[in-house]
């Protein structure tokens, strides 16, 4: 897949740019099927978030209120009692995936479940894009910091689409400055990049490029 990973969605011109090189059409030519699974994971998200993120009603999170030319709910949970010919068929037929923010590991928990996380590799001419947990679930793992759902692995790996990790509102929150996101490097084990909600992380093919009109860090 072609991957645009953000803190906070499409920003900003920078990352809607970024955005309709990555489909190689216009956004009102596109068609889109988001997914809000990881938004019931976390703590402090609520269904009203859920409903806000699909119905295009979250201007801080720019994802579904674009301009697509269609915008489908792909619920990750439902999948396993769907027929797979079906729910595979859709995602073939979509130009984008948005996928939204809550708990990366509950994300990734129902990913694997739903066979979506099978699916990934076949779809090389798809798009995601990932709003906080929804990008931090293609990374390694996601660090101790970030734990809220206790995944049933007993760890924070999540699905190694990537080879680095984010650390996402970068000065968002006073518990994510570059202090913090400093020493939660240090302790992640692979490549890393803090990035604020006027960032995002395009990788195509392996090429990884920052597009950016705030400020970001990049771990070694």
């Amino acid at each position: 897949m072609k991957l645009l990973l953000t803190a906070a969605g499409v920003k900003n011109p920078s990352i809607k740019d970024a955005l309709v090189d990555l489909l190689g059409k216009p956004i009102a030519d596109s068609d889109a099927l988001c997914i809000p699974t990881a938004g019931y994971g976390h703590p402090m998200v609520s269904p009203v978030r859920a409903w806000s993120f699909i119905s295009g009603q979250e201007p801080r999170c720019p994802m579904t209120e674009l301009g697509w030319k269609s915008v489908g709910v792909l619920e990750l949970t439902a999948l396993p009692s769907l027929d797979k010919e079906n729910w595979v068929r859709w995602v073939q037929e979509t130009d984008v995936l948005l996928v939204n923010g809550g708990d990366a590991l509950y994300l990734c928990h129902w990913m694997r479940e739903s066979g979506l996380a099978d699916l990934i590799p076949s779809l090389d001419d798809k798009v995601w894009v990932g709003l906080s947990a929804g990008s931090m679930v293609m990374t390694p793992r996601i660090g101790d910091d970030f734990v809220q759902w206790k995944s049933p692995t007993g760890n924070d790996n999540t699905l190694g689409i990537v080879d680095f990790s984010i650390f996402p509102h970068l000065d968002g929150f006073p518990e994510n400055s570059l202090a913090e996101a400093t020493r939660w490097a240090a302790e992640i084990g692979n490549p890393s990049y803090a990035i604020d909600d006027e960032t995002a992380i395009k990788v195509v093919d392996g090429k990884v490029e920052v597009i950016s009109e705030g400020h970001w860090k990049q771990f070694d």
